[in-house]
């Protein structure tokens, strides 16, 4: 709900671009909540201003939701537990029986949550750069001003996010290769195939677990590695799925009850992130497939 008052031209004037502006905040942090947050924080910075001296409103609205965004991305970095994978709430389950005519809807529909799943490997600098240059068509001078740095780094910036998320994200659920390295890393998991795994898990890889008292964030691959060489413990059945159109695993009691989610997002042939869901509250909150 908006906070502002309609009967002002410099509200209306912002409300005309408040669908833009959480666009642009919700690419750059991945959660409605915290798009939302920083839109109304640009709002009260616009009211603290004198808007007769803002000569083009919508850039400087952009600037500041920028800003605002770099700063939470930051602060991210400085509180890995309170990450965006944390922040993600639209997790979309499909069975994964590989592409088909009748699944490019539902994979369509995926591809957005995809990209801001493969946009949380990049730096927060590269992903402002990437995001509002790529997606929303600012050009690298004023994105400069907002980084504090010239145009051409920033085109530099842009261009190194772009080469990454290229390698990242396609093709929508995972293809062939990036679905032959998940089952690579299921079945060393399963043999407890320590030196298989460190061949499959990037260096910097990132875990995120959602437990039922809280998030546990695992970095590297020697600890993910150490903690994954277990069996399949209470797991009866389990079978391929895409989560937010990248490569998954979901694992049901015997009783047909979710116990595990897992997705995997590839980089370079290698995991670079894993994102397992086991807090059974979280896991009723989510929509998904029967056990196969």
């Amino acid at each position: 709900m908006s906070d502002t008052s309609p009967a002002d031209p410099v509200a209306e004037a912002f409300e005309a671009q408040r669908d833009r502006l959480r666009a642009v905040a919700y690419r750059m942090l991945g959660s409605h909540a915290d798009a939302d947050d920083v839109v109304q924080e640009a709002w009260l910075r616009l009211s603290r201003q004198d808007a007769a001296a803002i000569h083009n409103l919508a850039g400087w609205l952009t600037t500041v939701v920028g800003r605002i965004s770099l700063d939470v991305l930051r602060s991210r970095q400085a509180r890995p537990e309170a990450s965006y994978d944390d922040r993600l709430p639209e997790l979309v389950v499909t069975v994964d029986d590989g592409p088909a005519p009748d699944e490019d809807v539902a994979l369509a529909d995926s591809v957005g949550l995809a990209l801001l799943v493969v946009l949380e490997s990049l730096g927060p600098r590269e992903r402002l750069a990437f995001v509002l240059h790529d997606l929303f068509a600012v050009p690298f001078d004023e994105i400069g001003q907002i980084l504090g740095s010239s145009a051409d780094a920033a085109k530099m910036l842009a261009s190194r996010a772009r080469r990454k998320v290229r390698a990242t994200e396609r093709p929508a659920g995972g293809g062939p290769e990036q679905r032959e390295v998940v089952r690579a890393f299921l079945a060393a998991a399963r043999r407890g195939d320590f030196e298989e795994l460190l061949r499959v898990l990037d260096p910097e890889v990132r875990l995120t677990i959602d437990t039922p008292g809280g998030v546990v964030v695992v970095l590297g691959a020697t600890k993910v590695a150490s903690g994954t060489r277990v069996g399949t413990g209470a797991a009866a059945r389990g079978r391929e799925v895409l989560v937010n159109g990248l490569p998954g695993f979901m694992a049901w009691r015997e009783d047909g009850t979710p116990l595990s989610l897992l997705a995997f997002t590839i980089a370079g042939g290698r995991i670079a992130r894993i994102r397992a869901v086991v807090d059974p509250a979280r896991l009723a909150s989510i929509d998904l497939p029967e056990a196969g």
